[in-house]
């Protein structure tokens, strides 16, 4: 493995003169949305968190998270973004460090690198803040030839000094990520995974990354609730829609287009009203709250597909369909002011008609899911429009096609709300690639 990586490093060491001569800038390359605090939220798949977090308002106690994600956009330079945006105390962070995945906690002996902060290796975050980090090189990755790093992940290592307070965190991340027991210290820097004996599904603190690209490489952001995170794919088997799209821009364009998830589960458009760490919602701040954080303030972004309104709709929910409308005009008006030349196209929703909880699959629910999806195909709001509905719709039913109902997160009959692996797939290849990257060759 380490005569692997030598290889990698000189195969990079002599770059083009194209590429020093390029302009280049920074682009999201993953993105987790945040929210909470732990435990607010819907996880799927998780494992018990009482031994890596006995205390939830303690949060994490002088103990190492080592979270796993997948980049869509790699680079040979990163930076990454820590939030303390749920918290009620400063958070303090040392010893961070990122390096290649080799398997469960384990990484690639020689791949992981030191992250800094202004120079220094530690960093306090006060409470509903968040911060870049300095500049980290990936040695390891070919500098010509960036793409073949698609599909390996990163381990991002992070030590929690003292003790967190209430976690911001993602709830549904669907991919294993590990942790060292309370009181272990720093272990970043250990490349070898003895020392991260539990695991969690969930991300914390750590959402959003970004790759040093070539200025004006698109980034798509898929922006939803948990049809876009993932809810039923499979976990850590990354087919959730905006994974198949991202496969299939790679697959026509190689290494120059990003494609991140800012989906929440159970996220609404409109609700809820209030949502602060005192008084949380397992679906997170509404997607109107959280505009600034999760679209306006990443980097690069040029496209958003935006699918949600389901939970708006649900007894959790109970809005009407002008109060979904207006707070999709008042959003899609503040993306556009914020991000000029942003495209922003709708998707309509998927059917929950069937469903056997009681929040969704109602007849009233279904009818006005039936509204908004005219509305958006309708109104004139968007740039464009995804047809999720029709990819996945049952015609003689009303819901969703057999086929796509069985869970594939954990087995099981599914819910009939969340389309499985085949509905994820069918809807990320209803998507029209030149109408969502129109400039893209």
């Amino acid at each position: 493995m380490r005569l692997a990586l030598a290889l990698l490093l000189a195969m990079s060491a002599t770059l083009p003169a194209a590429a020093q001569n390029a302009a280049t800038a920074w682009a999201t390359s993953w993105a987790a949305s945040v929210q909470g605090p732990y435990p607010a939220g819907n996880p799927s798949a998780q494992p018990d968190q009482r031994f890596a977090f006995p205390e939830p308002a303690r949060g994490a106690r002088d103990q190492t998270l080592r979270l796993v994600l997948r980049p869509s956009l790699w680079g040979r330079e990163m930076r990454l973004r820590f939030s303390n945006a749920l918290g009620t105390q400063p958070l303090v962070l040392d010893g961070v460090h990122v390096g290649l995945q080799l398997g469960g906690a384990a990484l690639v002996p020689g791949s992981n690198q030191p992250v800094r902060f202004g120079g220094r290796a530690a960093i306090t975050i006060p409470p509903g803040e968040s911060a870049w980090s300095d500049a980290v090189a990936l040695p390891f990755v070919p500098e010509a030839e960036a793409g073949q790093m698609q599909g390996r992940k990163l381990a991002v290592s992070l030590h929690v000094a003292g003790e967190s307070g209430p976690m911001t965190w993602h709830a549904k991340a669907l991919q294993t990520s590990y942790a060292t027991p309370p009181g272990a210290g720093s272990l970043g820097h250990d490349e070898g995974e003895a020392g991260f004996p539990f695991s969690t599904t969930s991300w914390f603190f750590l959402d959003a990354i970004d790759m040093r690209a070539t200025a004006g490489t698109p980034v798509v952001l898929c922006f939803g609730d948990s049809i876009t995170d993932g809810t039923a794919s499979t976990l850590n088997g990354d087919d959730r829609w905006p994974d198949v799209l991202a496969r299939r821009l790679f697959a026509r364009h190689g290494n120059r287009v990003a494609v991140v998830n800012a989906g929440i589960g159970g996220n609404q458009v409109a609700g809820p009203a209030e949502y602060a760490p005192q008084k949380p919602a397992p679906g997170g701040p509404s997607a109107s709250q959280r505009l600034e954080r999760d679209v306006l303030s990443l980097s690069g972004i040029t496209t958003v597909i935006w699918l949600e309104g389901i939970n708006d709709f649900s007894r959790n929910g109970n809005a009407s369909v002008e109060t979904v409308q207006a707070a999709m005009r008042e959003a899609v008006g503040r993306m556009r002011a914020g991000l000029p030349g942003l495209r922003v196209i709708g998707a309509t929703l998927t059917s929950a008609l069937g469903n056997e909880g009681q929040a969704h699959g109602f007849r009233e629910q279904d009818e006005k899911r039936r509204a908004l999806n005219a509305f958006i195909r309708e109104g004139g709001l968007f740039d464009g429009v995804i047809d999720f509905d029709a990819a996945t719709l049952d015609p003689s039913t009303g819901g969703l096609r057999a086929e796509m109902v069985p869970d594939s997160t954990i087995g099981g009959p599914g819910d009939r709300l969340h389309p499985n692996r085949a509905g994820y797939l069918a809807m990320g290849h209803a998507i029209d690639l030149s109408a969502i990257l129109p400039g893209l060759r």
